[in-house]
């Protein structure tokens, strides 16, 4: 009964807060847009949101390792495993620049998704194959605009944290543009917000990781399917899987 009544208080919190928030961001949108050709200001702010809602659960214990070894001015195809929708919330805690692929249906949420229409991140539409030719030219357009680019590769959240097989559009793009790989590791969101469930789970400990980069000459040799293993093999020791608690 106390976890139920924590996360109605918490999405009662997420909602309202998400309004006001959302019209702040419209006004930043309204004065750097003609300006601030990667809507840099405005994503530092969507940062600092999401962030909100991380301090605001005094339960959830986030810690960042490896910010460091992140180059600001760099463009990055940046991959990460998944394994809650709380990983978006998560990974905004690194507070660099880039535009997230998400699917679709996000960009219909109010304020939530709204935002992220402003900030020009990056739909895709699950299963229609025009869809992923559009994403990839969004994707491309973002990088030449100076931007990183964040993926799932996984696709969907995996249940038991085990890494699922990588889709190969990220490792398209980083073949293609010849730009480097941003690994990143996330750990304790699927306990904290299991799939399928918007319930408070009690305390937890988050970590996000930035392994580190892989040059693109590191992979230019491998096909795209071998770079998607070789990646995947990097982040595969720094998570932790079995059942959700």
């Amino acid at each position: 009964m106390f976890n139920r009544l924590v996360s109605i208080v918490f999405l009662l919190f997420f909602s309202l807060s998400s309004a006001v928030l959302f019209l702040l961001a419209l006004f930043i949108w309204l004065c750097t847009v003609l300006f601030d050709r990667r809507l840099t200001l405005l994503h530092l702010f969507t940062s600092f949101w999401a962030c909100i809602y991380l301090w605001a659960m005094p339960a959830w214990s986030v810690s960042v390792e490896g910010r460091d070894k992140i180059r600001k001015k760099e463009r990055y195809i940046v991959v990460s495993n998944h394994q809650s929708q709380l990983d978006i919330l998560v990974a905004f805690r690194l507070f660099f620049h880039f535009k997230w692929v998400s699917k679709a249906e996000v960009f219909k949420l109010p304020f939530i998704g709204w935002n992220m229409v402003l900030n020009r991140y990056i739909k895709i539409h699950r299963g229609r194959k025009e869809s992923v030719i559009q994403m990839m030219a969004a994707c491309e357009e973002a990088l030449d605009r100076g931007s990183s680019v964040f993926f799932f590769p996984e696709g969907t959240r995996s249940r038991t944290g085990e890494l699922r097989d990588f889709k190969p559009g990220a490792f398209i793009l980083a073949h293609k543009q010849k730009l480097p790989i941003l690994v990143i590791a996330i750990n304790g969101t699927r306990d904290a917000l299991p799939k399928h469930s918007l319930n408070f789970h009690g305390r937890h400990d988050i970590r996000i990781k930035v392994i580190g980069e892989i040059p693109y000459d590191d992979f230019k040799d491998l096909s795209v399917e071998a770079t998607a293993a070789y990646v995947r093999e990097q982040i595969r020791p720094h998570i932790r899987t079995g059942e959700p608690t």
